[in-house]
């Protein structure tokens, strides 16, 4: 696999590409399976080369939340953070589809940190990136109604209608209750603006 593919590799000097080849692992995972769980040590930093992961969070009553997706070129956040502190995940990662990942460990990472002005950067840029992502999310969480916030998810994929996701799909995505999902929804068809049936969401005509 040539190391260059991804961003975060791309100014790193001949030396430290060699030592990353001779020691970083190449993982093929399918879809459905965990990256990692809550409470798990963070084992190194995974650079994704192609497919898509899941990050979510799972509160006490049981309901889930996306904090973030991670795709082809990136790097999880979130291992970047459990790297540096030391700690264990307080999430899941979640395969979405068929991802091949190089895991650099924990001290290819803490070495390249401190010789590669490069990586350096781009790390740091891809922490800073999701951090106000999070910071976003946060915020409609917080201060927003879900209706509002249904609405507008809705509304942003109108093109891609008919939506095939459940409602307890949509409420992880959302971060409520399934409960609330299909309530609103309800509404929602009573008004004309969406047409439900199992695992589909036909988006009629949705307010501006």
């Amino acid at each position: 696999m040539e190391l260059a593919e991804h961003p975060a590799l791309t100014g790193v000097d001949v030396a430290w590409r060699e030592r990353i080849r001779r020691e970083a692992r190449v993982i093929t995972l399918s879809t459905g399976s965990k990256v990692f769980r809550p409470g798990d040590t963070c084992q190194g930093l995974p650079l994704v080369i192609e497919g898509r992961v899941r990050v979510q969070m799972t509160s006490e009553s049981g309901h889930e939340i996306v904090l973030y997706r991670v795709g082809s070129a990136e790097v999880c956040t979130l291992s970047i953070g459990c790297l540096m502190a030391g700690r264990g995940y307080r999430a899941e990662a979640v395969v979405e589809s068929p991802t091949t990942v190089l895991m650099l460990t924990h001290e290819l990472f803490d070495g390249l940190m401190g010789a590669s002005s490069s990586f350096r950067r781009q790390i740091m840029a891809s922490y800073g990136e999701r951090l106000e992502t999070l910071m976003l999310l946060v915020e409609e969480v917080a201060f927003r109604r879900m209706d509002e916030r249904l609405t507008d998810w809705l509304r942003e994929r109108t093109a891609q209608s008919p939506l095939h996701i459940t409602h307890q799909t949509l409420a992880v995505e959302l971060g409520t209750a399934r409960e609330v999902v299909s309530r609103l929804l309800k509404e929602f068809e009573r008004r004309g603006w969406v047409r439900l049936s199992r695992g589909r969401i036909d988006i009629v005509a949705l307010p501006q």
